[in-house]
């Protein structure tokens, strides 16, 4: 049979599943269903005893449902009229009744088994699914800015989302129903070869090999579309996250049909792809259905042909067709279980593809905390570019002394934000070094230090501030969980915001909004500033810091933050050349270069890029004040 392209999309078009942008999970090299068991396996470990409890209790509970068809076999022997001719009535009521206590135990034994079995399982499929979840988590946090900005978030969130439900379903579906199946059909036929002749047994083995190559083969099959399915809702997936986040965009370009139209098709390449699933699965189960009913059909056509030659008696007839509907559910769920495993190991793949992204930034095996209080920063010839064709800063070296401020400026584009991202250790510089003296006097290497030790000693207010979705308060508190309430007061009181704040409906409460859209530029600025102040730094960074602010704020704010730098390392990226005039060093850079450096008044006096700069603001500072 030809087989159709997945989801009957073509793969010329830059919308086919072949053509989509890479996920996280796609560039991933592709696992095996044994690779990905390996790497269950040490989750597995810790909860052994809990497994084979619960592996026994499904045996137990398989052994329980066999014993209700020969206990019914014996049952229907037992009522042997014959004996009420011999005035045996005993006989004929005792072990009835007998039996009929036990039919209805094995029965209540299944049940019993199943549910306990569910009891004990349940902690099993839950912590392996959250241990799975929070180590991808935490990768993703580990992972160097260079991957966080060409993820696609809606995308990845669907992958963690399917792949931590996927575990639990590998899980009970693999180990405590397939298994148990299989154990299932290898206990019956053993019976039945026990019981009669082997005769059964070889119908048994013949419909269940029957069944199993069919299905397997078809599965195989189906799974390509199944695969193009999820590339396409994860696609789908990335384009409404990415819509929604850039809900004012779409806005102010009028977009919201051309947002639809490329969210729809994504949906078309889903479509396609669920309806081809949809009619293998169709194919699939009347296939399935086909074999099982041929088997069961000549199992009883066997046993009826031993009833009417005295082989088999009528119990032994009711115990066949028992056993044959006990086991052709099962039968029937086997092809369904095995789809349902084979999706989960998809959706794992595309998890644990996410562990596969390589960590650009590591800690060094013998990297040491950095403890400092007023710590020196020291740049050396640093060389680095965000592509290797493509070079941001070009021996660029310069020392911030203990307690110093040093500032850089320069137009758009130079590399001064790009300091700070080395200096947080965001990237590993191409050549030089970058390097910070603690407070044992040592002068180490950025990559000598662990990152979070690093990462503790500074604080950042960037130019575009981003804010998490929940209260003023919780914003402010990011910048130190531990602290109280009173401290979380005080740092808003410093960065100008506190009486704001609490002019507030809701006060400190007040929900902020999807990256902080319920809050002016000004407002998150300030936030950003009181969530660096608490965050007590040896290190400050201020990326203009005062950009979104008003003349009058900035005026008041700059103040309060030459206060708050005074006795602190502190780096001071601008563009307004009037916020770095007290500076102890102004760095001037341009193209990736160091073109100047001094104090504010030698710069002025040398008429070089500083001066120029300095006198084209005050010309459009006076140009606004005379229009205003």
């Amino acid at each position: 049979m030809k087989t159709p392209p997945a989801a009957s999309v073509d793969p010329q078009s830059p919308e086919s599943p072949e053509q989509m942008p890479l996920t996280a999970a796609k560039v991933a090299n592709a696992r095996s269903e044994s690779q990905i068991l390996r790497e269950l396996v040490p989750y597995l470990r810790p909860f052994m005893t809990r497994i084979l409890l619960a592996l026994a209790l499904v045996v137990a509970g398989k052994v329980a449902g066999l014993a209700v068809p020969l206990v019914l076999k014996k049952l229907v022997d037992a009522l042997d009229v014959g004996a009420l001719d011999k005035g045996d009535a005993a006989a004929v009521l005792v072990m009835p009744v007998a039996l009929l206590l036990a039919y209805g135990a094995s029965r209540v034994g299944m049940t019993l088994f199943a549910e306990v079995r569910q009891i004990v399982f349940a902690r099993v499929m839950a912590r392996v699914s959250r241990r799975v979840t929070l180590q991808v988590f935490r990768h993703l946090h580990a992972l160097s800015l260079r991957f966080h900005l060409a993820r696609r978030t809606g995308g990845v969130a669907r992958d963690i989302e399917r792949g931590g439900s996927a575990i639990s379903d590998l899980l009970d579906w693999m180990i405590y129903t397939i298994l148990p199946t299989l154990f299932e059909i290898v206990l019956v036929t053993a019976v039945l070869v026990w019981m009669y002749d082997w005769g059964f047994a070889a119908i048994v083995i013949a419909t269940l090999i029957a069944y199993m190559i069919f299905t397997f083969m078809i599965t195989e099959w189906r799974t390509r579309y199944y695969r193009a399915a999820v590339e396409a809702d994860t696609r789908a997936n990335e384009r409404a996250v990415d819509s929604l986040l850039n809900y004012e965009t779409v806005k102010y370009f009028g977009n919201e049909e051309h947002e639809a139209k490329r969210y729809d098709q994504s949906l078309q390449h889903r479509e396609e792809a669920q309806v081809m699933s949809r009619k293998t699965l169709g194919l699939l189960n009347l296939g399935q259905v086909t074999i099982v009913a041929l088997g069961v059909t000549a199992m009883m056509w066997r046993a009826a042909a031993g009833v009417v030659d005295g082989t088999m008696t009528i119990g032994g007839l009711v115990f066949v067709n028992a056993v044959l509907l006990q086991l052709s559910a099962p039968l029937n769920l086997l092809g369904m279980m095995y789809r349902e495993v084979k999706q989960a190991f998809t959706n794992l793949e595309r998890l644990f593809g996410l562990l596969d992204e390589s960590m650009d930034v590591r800690d060094r095996a013998d990297a040491v905390p950095l403890r400092a209080t007023r710590p020196k920063v020291v740049f050396d010839r640093v060389r680095f570019g965000y592509d290797p064709r493509r070079e941001i800063l070009r021996e660029v070296g310069f020392e911030v002394p203990r307690g110093g401020t040093l500032a850089v400026v320069g137009h758009s584009g130079s590399g001064k934000s790009t300091l700070g991202r080395l200096l947080y250790r965001f990237y590993d510089v191409d050549d030089g070094s970058i390097s910070i003296e603690g407070d044992d006097g040592a002068l180490r290497d950025v990559r000598d230090y662990t990152q979070a030790s690093l990462r503790k000693a500074i604080a950042i207010v960037p130019q575009d501030t981003v804010l998490f979705n929940d209260t003023i308060y919780y914003n402010i508190l990011y910048g130190r969980p531990d602290a109280t309430r009173e401290e979380v007061e005080q740092a808003a009181r410093a960065a100008h915001i506190h009486a704001s704040i609490v002019g507030l409906p809701d006060g400190y409460d007040t929900e902020v909004g999807e990256r902080g859209l319920k809050l002016s530029g000004g407002e998150k600025q300030r936030v950003a500033i009181a969530r660096a102040l608490l965050k007590n730094p040896a290190i400050l960074i201020f990326d203009e810091a005062t950009s979104a602010l008003d003349s009058k704020s900035e005026k008041a704010i700059q103040a309060e933050l030459d206060r708050i730098a005074q006795g602190r390392t502190t780096i001071v990226i601008a563009h307004r050349l009037s916020t770095v005039m007290n500076a102890d060093e102004i760095l001037v850079m341009d193209q990736g270069r160091i073109v100047e450096r001094g104090r504010h008044g030698e710069l002025l006096a040398r008429g070089g890029h500083y001066a120029q700069m300095w006198t084209l603001q005050q010309q459009e500072r006076e140009q606004a004040h005379t229009t205003a």
